[in-house]
């Protein structure tokens, strides 16, 4: 099996090689693609809107700012997604705006359905959810992880299975709470998550 350093190393995607290829997903042409090919290719052109927006717009809390800033210990940050995935669009942006606020933090980008051997290692509920975000030391030993999305954003997606909501319906409620919520859920538990690691000054 792989290495995880060397397989970020190898196919990871910076801040510029993510926006590079989400850009190039949701140009792709859907005419003559099949029904579930061309509803990827809209979640895509959806998603890079939600994502611009929040790249504008979100800063992290001083809470969260400060947490960041007191990691002195190199960590890389593995983030297994992809283009379409509604969750990746409304948390990957703040967790790169967060990452750059520090040096000794290097976040990349993996494809979820390109590595899935790397997906695999890292499954939520026997499930390949994402965006998951894995922090690794030096050695390529696992800090902590996070994900696939913020416990009250799975609240309510926890509820509106249970009320026999479709799918639609759903991502429609799903998005209503990332609009609403504006990053804060992230925000705190990626705080609570930095707050005391080895390496840290908080």
């Amino acid at each position: 099996m792989d290495d995880l350093l060397d397989v970020l190393a190898r196919d990871g995607l910076d801040d510029e090689g993510w926006r590079r290829l989400f850009e190039q997903r949701a140009a792709v042409d859907p005419t003559g693609l099949l029904p579930e090919q061309a509803d990827l290719v809209a979640y895509t052109q959806l998603n890079l809107h939600r994502t611009q927006r929040l790249e504008r717009t979100w800063r992290p809390s001083p809470a969260l700012a400060a947490a960041v800033a007191a990691i002195t210990i190199p960590q890389a940050w593995l983030v297994i997604s992809e283009p379409w995935c509604g969750d990746s669009a409304q948390c990957l942006p703040c967790l790169m705006v967060a990452a750059r606020a520090n040096p000794n933090l290097r976040l990349r980008v993996l494809t979820r359905d390109d590595h899935l051997s790397v997906m695999d290692r890292f499954l939520t509920r026997g499930t390949r959810s994402i965006p998951i975000l894995v922090a690794l030391d030096a050695s390529g030993a696992e800090i902590f992880r996070w994900g696939p999305r913020p416990a009250a954003a799975q609240a309510v997606v926890d509820t509106a299975r249970s009320e026999g909501l479709d799918k639609k319906a759903m991502l429609e409620r799903l998005h209503l709470f990332y609009g609403r919520d504006r990053g804060q859920a992230l925000d705190a538990e990626l705080t609570a998550l930095l707050r005391g690691l080895p390496g840290s000054d908080s």
